[in-house]
């Protein structure tokens, strides 16, 4: 569908404004964005003379052009949900928790186990938050880990882990973000100036096996060990809710489903046809995720329908109710996609923006940092890091598109997806916030405020980072510079709690 554009000044900016505005002031991203569009079509029709019926019809018109656009990203990830549905519902989570629990007899392993669990989930952070959180809560308990911390590593391995991860439902969304041809490209490319999520890792691996802990979470951990587990309300995995379930049941088609992923790249972007490798993976890599989530649809069905793990009807109604949890976040998709299309294709936000921001004596090294700080506040705010990045990198690559600023449009966005990360990982209203608390079988309130201080200590060092980033135009040197100064801040401000073998129970 073509659109013609139309250059409108000022006015070009006001409907992502309206679009942040509202989200922030009511907490509800849906209607903020959709007003946004709505907003951009009225001034789009009014400046070329049309009518209220005419902004209506382009509004759809927009929505469908972009669905149209998205639609492998949109099968994608109804077949990515589907999967993870299967595989949560097949057992392989508890069997991987009954198979963990006679091995580990430490903190410290069981730390690390349950670091190692989040990243091996990484195809979704709710899917993460609730399977780790059911899984390790038996384990970490009789340990004596406290569901703060508990929570907290869940947090801390779900969205920060899939915010980097090539084969997830967040990568697919970002790289449809920024760009119809090369967005994996530069979804690619934004992983090293990611800060916050590569920071995050680092902490959580630099806590589990220290020991130190600082703060709230300090206190928590001292409760646990003179006072026990609480009383759960979800209870602890049952071997009889999934008798039949094995690991491999979780392992193999999360493991298929990212082999041919990659395979399903290259296939079609024609590897196989000479093309090189760089470049047959950026070519349709939606099309090839595709591939690869259907793959691992098959290896379930395989793995589990011969064994009766599951009817094909249970099957089946597995899929279905998949694809019907990935719509809230699908809706998001498609409300940003329409917003960017209407400001870069239709009202010329990105020629209004390019000229301020050449003209502007604004240091553009100071943009990474500014990004991220905005990015943050956002995301808190409304408790979304999907919603924040859909809105923000529109207007970031608008800005980037001005004289000068090209260079930085890689740290740029790095720092928009680690300060939406940052304030959704750390948000009272986040659902990966609430679930996480949920997994961990944690008062939510709790979880919030012994994870706030060791999120925010993060958020700090990588703001030094993009200071740092913005100047050098290379993550590098920021990356030494932050892991070093972080291990260094734990370990001044951590102190170990009491040993685990005075506190097993």
């Amino acid at each position: 569908m073509e659109f013609t554009m139309i250059e409108t000044g000022w006015l070009s900016i006001l409907p992502p404004i309206i679009a942040i505005a509202l989200a922030l002031i009511t907490k509800e991203v849906y209607s903020s964005l959709f007003i946004g569009i709505f907003s951009g079509m009225l001034i789009y029709s009014f400046a070329g003379n049309g009518t209220l019926v005419s902004a209506v019809a382009t509004t759809f018109d927009m929505m469908s052009s972009k669905i149209s656009d998205n639609s492998y990203m949109i099968i994608f990830l109804a077949l990515l949900w589907a999967v993870v549905m299967l595989v949560s519902k097949s057992g392989g989570s508890q069997a991987y928790g009954r198979w963990a629990g006679k091995r580990l007899s430490t903190k410290r392993s069981a730390a690390f186990a349950t670091s190692l669990l989040g990243v091996l989930i990484f195809i979704d952070d709710g899917f993460n938050c609730l399977t780790v959180g059911t899984v390790m809560r038996p384990i970490t308990d009789r340990l004596c880990i406290s569901r703060e911390k508990l929570a907290y590593i869940i947090d801390a391995t779900a969205a920060p882990v899939c915010i980097i991860a090539p084969v997830s439902s967040w990568a697919v969304a970002v790289a449809s973000e920024v760009s119809q041809t090369d967005g994996f490209h530069i979804f690619l490319s934004t992983i090293p100036y990611n800060l916050y999520a590569l920071l995050t890792i680092v902490m959580v691996l630099v806590i589990s096996f220290t020991g130190r802990d600082f703060g709230p979470m300090k206190k928590a951990e001292e409760r646990m060990m003179a006072e026990g587990p609480e009383n759960s309300s979800a209870g602890t995995v049952k071997p009889e809710d999934a008798p039949k379930g094995r690991v491999i049941d979780l392992v193999l088609p999360i493991l298929v489903l990212i082999i041919c992923a990659i395979l399903g790249m290259a296939y079609v972007g024609g590897f196989f046809e000479g093309v090189s490798f760089s470049e047959a993976i950026g070519c349709n890599p939606t099309a090839g995720l595709s591939l690869g989530a259907f793959a691992g649809l098959v290896t379930a069905l395989l793995l589990y329908i011969p064994r009766k793990i599951m009817t094909p009807k249970e099957f089946i109604d597995c899929i279905v109710s998949g694809i019907g949890n990935i719509v809230p976040p699908m809706l998001i998709l498609i409300l940003s996609w329409s917003l960017g299309g209407v400001c870069r294709q239709l009202i010329g936000t990105g020629i209004f923006i390019s000229g301020f921001v050449s003209e502007s004596n604004l240091p553009l090294s100071l943009l990474p940092f500014i990004i991220f700080v905005i990015a943050a506040l956002m995301s808190f705010s409304m408790g979304t890091s999907w919603g924040t990045f859909g809105m923000l990198i529109p207007i970031v690559t608008m800005i980037c598109a001005s004289d000068g600023a090209g260079s930085l449009l890689i740290p740029a966005l790095g720092a928009t997806l680690a300060g939406s990360v940052y304030g959704d990982h750390c948000s009272p209203i986040s659902d990966t916030t609430i679930l996480a608390s949920t997994g961990a079988d944690c008062i939510h309130i709790r979880h919030v405020e012994t994870q706030l201080p060791y999120a925010t200590l993060v958020a700090i060092v990588c703001a030094i980072g993009y200071l740092i980033s913005g100047f050098m135009k290379s993550p590098w040197a920021a990356l030494i510079v932050c892991i070093v100064l972080l291990v260094l801040l734990i370990l001044f401000l951590g102190r170990r709690s009491a040993p685990a073998a005075a506190a097993g129970k």
